[in-house]
């Protein structure tokens, strides 16, 4: 489960991943082609998507991180 200490991005990608995983097996037990199986399958794409996007932001707090452990002066680093 989802922990304080994990960064934002990462307790996103998680549950992102559970209905994924969700989606996935609920499609398997519906009729192919039907509305309802369409339906998730937008869905499982949607999700891809959504991961995507919290992976690169993921990268971000990473890069920010690793920033932070150099102690760079404040003048070198990004303005957010």
């Amino acid at each position: 489960m989802m922990n304080d200490s994990e960064g934002l991005a990462n307790q996103g990608i998680q549950r992102i991943l559970e209905l994924s995983a969700d989606a996935h097996i609920r499609r398997r037990g519906t009729v192919k082609d039907s509305p309802e199986f369409h339906s998730l399958s937008g869905a499982i794409a949607a999700y891809g998507k959504a991961l995507e996007l919290l992976t690169a932001m993921q990268e971000l707090e990473e890069f920010y991180a690793m920033i932070d452990q150099l102690d760079v002066p404040a003048s070198a680093q990004p303005v957010c």
